[in-house]
């Protein structure tokens, strides 16, 4: 058991509180046919990071800002398949309003719809594709995150699953946290810590000046 202190959690949504897996890889499937792109390395490369980023990378000669607006919004639309991961609903539920937050490379509408669709709690704070100009593997969405919560981003640990967020979340000087849901361990290891599943993550409310909140992990 590997205990963590902290005064607010950043939780990336899909992979870690919502499995959407099936939904994402419809869609760039489907793009990939479109385009005669590798389906495979798109779906290496594309989890955490923004569209927009990902349809850059693989066709950069095309508008891709309006490419990969078509396809958030087609996303966006489709809830079949998506569903709330185990244990994420007690989890996020358990947690005092404020003291987390949820910050995800998907868009505003896309992020909503799955909360809304999966039954989570509403966050205090919900910081999107929409509101940053860098995506993972860049920290602003996190430091953003952590600034809206008013917590330094000392004081924060993010809950991830895959290396861009990962990486995010150690520039932004945060603790981070690996569930293995989309991502094998080996692939994680920069994280300070893996959980297989979430329900290995408990979280507890500290009266402690070392954080708000007690994070115990089954690594």
């Amino acid at each position: 058991m590997i205990q963590l202190f902290c005064d607010a959690i950043i939780f990336d949504l899909d992979g870690v509180l919502v499995d959407s897996t099936a939904c994402i890889e419809r869609h760039w499937r489907r793009w990939a046919i479109k385009r005669g792109l590798d389906i495979d390395e798109i779906l290496r490369v594309s989890h955490g990071m923004r569209t927009v980023d990902t349809v850059r990378m693989f066709a950069p000669d095309i508008d891709f800002v309006s490419e990969a607006a078509e396809l958030e919004e087609r996303e966006a639309a489709d809830t079949d398949g998506v569903v709330a991961i185990d244990g994420a609903v007690a989890l996020a539920s358990s947690l005092p309003r404020g003291t987390w937050a949820v910050a995800t490379s998907g868009t505003k509408s896309m992020a909503t719809g799955r909360i809304l669709h999966t039954g989570l709690p509403e966050p205090a704070v919900l910081v999107t594709a929409d509101d940053v100009r860098e995506g993972k593997p860049d920290p602003e969405v996190f430091l953003m995150a952590a600034q809206r919560l008013g917590v330094m981003p000392r004081r924060c640990i993010v809950i991830e699953d895959a290396p861009a967020g990962i990486a995010a979340g150690r520039a932004a000087g945060m603790h981070v946290i690996a569930v293995a849901t989309t991502h094998a361990p080996e692939q994680l290891k920069e994280a300070d810590v893996i959980a297989r599943r979430l329900p290995e993550i408990r979280v507890e409310v500290a009266d402690s000046t070392a954080g708000k909140l007690l994070v115990e992990v089954t690594a």
